[in-house]
């Protein structure tokens, strides 16, 4: 049992999980929810993206078998890819069902976050409109927290847009990496239409379009933080641009981590401008 807990648990993309979660404690903390609903929000999305990670896995294991991947548990065998197709269910149910004391408009919304994230999973990653779940899943964080609020409130389109980019930037930057296992299998996304450096091209002017509207979005006097983060961004875009000159290094997708990182900190303490 302990062996089959820690393969699902590695199967789960643990990292992004935990990484889109804590995302989303953030902006219900911005969005004024009290702790227990900041809590409730963030296991939600944690069982939620596990469900994600966990399907990818299963859907991809011949492929991943294919390819040698020494880092999926399903494809070497330390857990039945049974297993984890029911796990991937089992964590996509509780998220939904956890998300109910958060209203209904923010469980429809979750819903809608996490089918969109199956989608890509079940086969729109094989297609030119492959960065679409990234876009609507990631357009739908702050939209979630702030529907999750005692008084439901739209999100603010600055926050949506903001969203939008960061998904954008996400879908290319973790494709990236696999661009030759996927070549090998025959996955041809957006991005592997595109190119390695038209990808690359993507990935900053989404994350340089996300810093402006993150600083003019809000309206109002920027804060000391907003300019802050806009000049970090436009720092860490001019550096990008010059790692974009070369074949793709741990280097690039460090600055692409951190770039990112700046405009979700800006879009987490945006306080009372991420309401409509």
């Amino acid at each position: 049992m302990p062996r089959t807990v820690a393969a699902l648990a590695l199967s789960s993309h643990p990292g992004p999980s935990l990484a889109v979660s804590a995302v989303s404690v953030m902006l219900g903390i911005a969005a004024g929810l009290d702790p227990l609903h900041v809590g409730i929000l963030g296991v939600a999305f944690l069982l939620g993206q596990l469900s994600v990670g966990l399907s990818n896995d299963w859907i991809d294991a011949e492929r991943d078998r294919a390819v040698g991947r020494t880092d999926k548990p399903v494809a070497t065998g330390l857990v039945d890819v049974n297993t984890v197709r029911g796990a991937s269910f089992a964590t996509a149910t509780g998220a939904i069902l956890l998300t109910l004391p958060l209203g209904w408009r923010a469980t429809l919304a979750h819903t809608l976050f996490i089918v969109s994230a199956w989608t890509y999973n079940l086969g729109l990653k094989n297609t030119p409109l492959s960065v679409l779940p990234y876009i609507a899943s990631f357009g739908l964080l702050p939209l979630i927290a702030t529907l999750a609020r005692p008084a439901p409130a739209a999100a603010a389109a600055w926050a949506l847009a903001l969203g939008a980019l960061l998904g954008v930037a996400a879908h290319f930057a973790n494709v990236l990496p696999d661009f030759d296992d996927d070549a090998r299998t025959g996955i041809s996304g957006l991005p592997h239409r595109l190119g390695r450096a038209a990808s690359g091209v993507v990935i900053w002017a989404s994350l340089a379009a996300g810093a402006i509207v993150a600083f003019f979005g809000p309206g109002g006097d920027p804060t000391a933080l907003q300019c802050i983060g806009l000049v970090l961004t436009a720092l860490l875009a001019i550096a990008i641009a010059g790692v974009l000159r070369r074949p793709p290094t741990r280097l690039l997708f460090q600055l692409i981590i951190a770039a990112a990182l700046v405009n979700v900190i800006l879009l987490s303490f945006s306080g009372s401008r991420l309401l409509a």
